[in-house]
């Protein structure tokens, strides 16, 4: 935040570990004169109706003003002229584009404004996730995960001491936030990745902003190994 000032933003869903950062964030900005941090989120036009509850409780909560990215409207309407609007049940391959058109290239248009961004990623939440670094570096832009090594039960405990607000339907039995169509609650025992896209059988269940949908590191992620 020193370092990176307006051109550092932190990426939230207001899935527990975004709302976290916020509040690590808004608490250390004043003792660092700071003013409080970016927050910028990514609406697909898809989002239950929870999670616009929470965006609206985070502002007021932390009296930040959350920058929301919008997919291209022509880039929706040509997809779904093609498609159809439910094309992500279809195929891993059609869902990898739904979440191209509404996740991956808003992000890649908000990150330009950018140097710097962190993001809630955590090691145990995923397969995928397991060996995430705290700090990557590409193309002339850092991506901080400052939660990387932290259990869930860490983040809990947080949330308890510091009073974060939750969303709503973790109290419903869902572990993972994301589109309304492509969430569920998860079943008991079931992996706390199980309820995105519940329908695909043997996928990585990513969407492609953090890492590619079949499970493999990101371009901007590689590049940032070759110059390591």
């Amino acid at each position: 935040m020193v370092t990176y000032g307006d051109s550092f933003a932190i990426a939230t869903g207001f899935q527990k570990e975004g709302i976290v950062l916020v509040d690590l964030a808004a608490r250390i900005a004043p003792e660092i004169g700071l003013r409080k941090p970016r927050v910028f989120t990514l609406d697909t036009g898809r989002l239950p109706r929870e999670t616009y509850e929470m965006m609206d409780l985070v502002r007021q909560r932390y009296g930040v003003a959350v920058e929301v990215v919008f997919p291209e409207r022509e880039a929706v309407e040509r997809m779904v002229a093609e498609r159809g609007p439910n094309l992500f049940y279809g195929s891993v391959d059609a869902r990898a584009m739904c979440c191209r058109v509404r996740k991956v290239e808003p992000l890649e248009r908000k990150l330009r404004e950018l140097r710097a961004w962190a993001a809630g990623l955590r090691r145990s939440q995923s397969e995928t996730r397991s060996d995430i670094p705290k700090i990557e570096q590409a193309e002339g832009r850092v991506k901080i995960n400052p939660l990387a090594d932290w259990s869930a039960e860490q983040v809990e405990e947080h949330i308890c001491a510091h009073g974060v607000p939750v969303h709503p339907l973790y109290a419903r039995g869902y572990a993972s936030i994301g589109c309304d169509p492509c969430t569920r609650a998860i079943m008991p025992g079931e992996d706390g990745r199980a309820g995105r896209w519940w329908w695909e059988q043997n996928s990585k269940k990513e969407c492609g902003i953090h890492f590619n949908p079949d499970g493999s590191v990101r371009r901007e992620n590689l590049a940032a190994e070759d110059a390591a």
